[in-house]
């Protein structure tokens, strides 16, 4: 080695141990071949340590990702506000062994605020990420369709665009659809007998015709069926004319098919304000 040459420096361009014995070219070269940038919506957040959080995040091309964020429950966090429930981030990551870790964030949909500012929202916030949470809970499973599904649905409980109820149910059996359960509310959902039919049943899929009908089935009035396949096709000239009593009739429906197919009880859906 060149005498001018010293321990921790590269000559020709070759990394060489520092003086502490790492390779530091190696270990900057690593540290960004394991970065990566993508936009997200956090789900959920719980403590770390004294200063930092761990976060649940549903990517837009990365799936359900959890990481750490580093001192964001300081005040002088660069981007603590930025990672709250229910706020959309361009976020950059370095890729861990169990979590990854949040070096940068970019607000892009600051939702959290107006959400958490009402009760009524906040809850069918909570509903919605923690559905999220257990449709995109799949290792390296990507979620785009249910990222943007989620982000939309976001956006217009934010802005009080629609009854909070109802952006929430249409946003359940969207996403259930999505995600490969989607129910039927015209044909039947067992034998594909052309409707309109009188019963429901959650474990078949859907409306059911009086000779695939389970014994007990429910018999939903024919205004709350004309909701549902409102709330499942987006079309809320229907879903926002509709009255509370079938509003109420279709949450239940649909509550009951969210958490049979899901195959547990969604824990925040107890606490949704249902009028």
């Amino acid at each position: 080695m060149p005498p001018e040459a010293s321990a921790g420096t590269a000559v020709r361009g070759t990394a060489v141990p520092a003086k502490n014995g790492k390779i530091e070219g190696v270990a900057q070269h690593s540290f960004a071949s394991r970065a990566y940038r993508d936009d997200a919506v956090v789900l959920r957040t719980h403590k770390l340590g004294e200063a930092d959080r761990i976060i649940t995040l549903l990517t837009k091309h990365h799936g359900q990702v959890r990481a750490v964020a580093k001192g964001v429950r300081r005040t002088s966090s660069r981007f603590g506000a930025r990672l709250e429930p229910f706020m959309v981030a361009d976020l950059q990551l370095v890729s861990g062994k169990t979590l990854d870790i949040v070096t940068q964030a970019v607000a892009k949909g600051a939702y959290g605020g107006n959400i958490a500012a009402d009760y009524g929202r906040y809850t069918v916030a909570a509903a919605m990420t923690e559905t999220a949470e257990k449709l995109t809970d799949v290792d390296g499973e990507a979620g785009t369709a249910q990222y943007n599904l989620l982000v939309g649905a976001l956006a217009s409980l934010s802005r009080d665009e629609h009854a909070a109820g109802l952006i929430l149910d249409s946003y359940l059996l969207r996403a259930l659809a999505t995600g490969g359960w989607a129910p039927s509310f015209t044909d039947c959902a067992r034998c594909g007998l052309p409707g309109p039919h009188t019963a429901f049943s959650a474990p078949l899929g859907g409306m059911v015709c009086s000779g695939c009908r389970p014994p007990g089935s429910p018999a939903p009035a024919p205004e709350t069926v004309v909701l549902l396949a409102a709330l499942l096709t987006g079309d809320w000239a229907t879903a926002d004319g509709s009255l509370p009593l079938h509003r109420k009739e279709a949450a239940g429906l649909v509550a009951a098919y969210l958490q049979w197919h899901l195959e547990r009880v969604l824990k925040s859906l107890k606490h949704v304000e249902r009028s």
